[in-house]
């Protein structure tokens, strides 16, 4: 009987490790760009600089799962545009019909994201507030269309 629970627990690892890389490596996500393409260059969905630091932001449509968006924000130093990845980022998304979701974002490579629910075409509000390692709290607000 220990024998078959120790062949269980190594299999059920076995087969959750690749479901678990899955999980984390954000290229692999089911997405459609959902920023503007003109020309052969990305526009962002939201770009601004606050204090010195520009936010950039990029909304993708997620297919198949729960959640239809994925928001990505990265910061960069409005002088040098030396990536600004150090610090803690939460967006907080109100739906035409005044729904909110609020998330914390995760730390992703350079840039900062979260999934979120937007089922219906209409405009969202995107507030963005975020501390980087300068110790200095920044908003950013937009509103992003879906068609």
């Amino acid at each position: 009987m220990k024998k078959i629970a120790t062949i269980l627990a190594a299999v059920s690892f076995a087969l959750a490790a690749p479901l678990v890389a899955f999980a984390m490596d954000h290229e692999s996500m089911p997405m459609e760009h959902g920023s503007m393409e003109h020309g052969g260059h990305k526009k962002a969905a939201h770009e601004e600089v606050v204090d010195g630091v520009k936010a950039t932001f990029d909304v993708y449509n997620l297919t198949g799962m729960k959640e239809t968006h994925h928001i990505m924000v990265t910061f960069t130093d409005a002088k040098t545009g030396k990536p600004l990845s150090k610090g803690e980022a939460k967006i907080k998304v109100v739906g035409p019909d005044k729904a909110e979701q609020v998330k914390d974002l995760m730390a992703m490579g350079e840039g900062f994201g979260a999934n979120f629910t937007m089922p219906g075409k209409g405009k969202y509000g995107v507030m963005c507030k975020f501390k980087l390692a300068d110790g200095k709290v920044r908003t950013v607000k937009f509103w992003y269309t879906v068609k």
